[in-house]
């Protein structure tokens, strides 16, 4: 008599994976995940049953680093309550204050910072080797950047994807701590973006969003002298991408070039987003920002005359040291004249390690609220003007897919309205699949919503 003895197949270490912070954050968070499921890891989308929890931590100002340490808390219960075993901190915050976190957050057993994101299924299994536990930080200087042949699995939309084209930032704002964090700027060829986005559009993405800390500036590391109008002129090529919304353009180096590029290229979306981060000259200087009020109005204009049909969005910092009243009415004045179609409004926070943490003048937090206030009041009777003049327009939008509100709508985008951050088109009549582009007729209209119906 023979008897057969099956071994029983080990089971998958689980992953439960806590993305926090920008786009960039997330393309980082996706590719450490695409690395995880290659090394046999299992993904789970219940922390409860995750026998290691990785948080991709911000740390780009005060709000997004508590956010982050309250995460790692409350994740940190787990260890107690669920099959947590194993938390880490990735990213930003993880990056900048390293062994301070160990010591700060008992509850994490590593830290991983921007540089050794590639390593992340290394760093799971010696962190789950059996034995003594010990706390480890991995901490290479953030030279890493990936490429087409990088693992990764998306997060979001199926038809929208965001695609890093350089990480880090040569500049030096005075508020900025990014280079701190991610290091001087290093861009990826050309052919390696033209590769991705090729297996992107094979994957059925429509839409193609570029991000990087200094979009305007890609290439120049690498020789490029028009880097991102050269990408651009190859990219609108890519069969099967019908919009291309390149993100983070800084108000210098805005050639004529680029320009006819947004105009005359219909994947091109007509869509520029610009922090201006103020707009008095005293306290552009004291950002250590190029350029001045007289020539980013002029750019404005320039941009708006040539390009048909421009949505355009900033963001201003309120706070920063030495802003004085009439410093913030000049912002405020300015918005009112400029009417911009989106605005983003930050609180100024001191990041050490930046210039501006020695900086007098000091404004206190309750004062910058009420500025941010004004201004978002101010922006959101702009916006809602704006949207009540597309009443009775017929406009091309990229359905989205089922409301979150109600199954009876479907969501979609414009070309003005970038996925996450500008707000919708409900469609309330006729029927079409995520990924369509179709054309909506314009009912209604909200500050930052619109609502219409499929046209014809």
């Amino acid at each position: 008599m023979t008897t057969s003895i099956l071994s029983a197949q080990p089971l998958k270490t689980t992953i439960g994976f806590v993305n926090l912070g920008c786009s960039k954050n997330q393309v980082d968070g996706e590719v450490m995940l695409g690395s995880l499921s290659k090394s046999g890891f299992e993904l789970t989308a219940d922390p409860e049953h995750a026998e290691v929890i990785i948080i991709n931590t911000c740390g780009f100002i005060e709000e997004a680093k508590q956010e982050s340490i309250n995460a790692i808390i409350e994740y940190g219960d787990l260890k107690k309550t669920g099959a947590c075993k194993v938390l880490i901190a990735a990213g930003c915050l993880a990056q900048r204050y390293q062994g301070e976190l160990l010591k700060q957050l008992p509850e994490l057993d590593g830290v991983v910072g921007t540089g050794d994101t590639h390593r992340i299924a290394d760093i799971c299994t010696t962190l789950l080797a059996p034995g003594p536990k010990k706390k480890r930080e991995w901490m290479s200087p953030p030279p890493y950047l990936y490429d087409e042949l990088t693992p990764r699995i998306r997060l979001g939309k199926r038809h929208s994807a965001y695609m890093k084209i350089a990480e880090g930032c040569n500049r030096n704002c005075a508020f900025c701590a990014i280079p701190l964090m991610r290091g001087k700027q290093r861009s990826r060829t050309i052919e390696s973006i033209v590769a991705e986005a090729e297996h992107l559009a094979a994957e059925g993405v429509k839409e193609i969003n570029l991000i990087s800390q200094d979009t305007i500036n890609y290439g120049v590391d690498i020789g490029l002298r028009h880097g991102l109008a050269s990408l651009l002129h190859e990219l609108v090529h890519v069969q099967g991408v019908g919009w291309i919304r390149p993100f983070y353009l800084y108000p210098q180096q805005i050639t004529d070039e680029l320009i006819d590029l947004y105009a005359g290229e219909p994947k091109i979306t007509k869509y520029i987003d610009m922090p201006f981060q103020h707009i008095n000259d005293d306290i552009l200087k004291r950002m250590h920002r190029l350029g001045d009020r007289a020539h980013i109005s002029k750019l404005v204009g320039r941009l708006r005359s040539r390009i048909p049909g421009l949505a355009f969005r900033t963001a201003f910092i309120v706070g920063f040291p030495g802003e004085t009243k009439a410093a913030f009415g000049e912002v405020k004045r300015f918005m009112a004249d400029m009417e911009f179609d989106r605005v983003g409004v930050f609180l100024y926070s001191d990041e050490e390690g930046t210039p501006a943490v020695d900086l007098p003048g000091k404004l206190q937090r309750p004062v910058m609220e009420e500025r941010r206030t004004e201004l978002l009041a101010l922006q959101e009777k702009i916006s809602l003007k704006k949207s009540r003049e597309k009443i009775g327009t017929t406009i091309e939008v990229l359905v989205e897919g089922a409301s979150e509100e109600t199954d009876l709508l479907l969501e979609s985008r414009h070309q003005g309205q970038a996925p996450e951050i500008d707000g919708v088109v409900y469609i309330n009549d006729g029927e079409a699949s995520s990924g369509d582009f179709v054309k909506v007729e314009i009912t209604d209209a909200s500050a930052y919503d619109l609502v219409g119906h499929i046209a014809g």
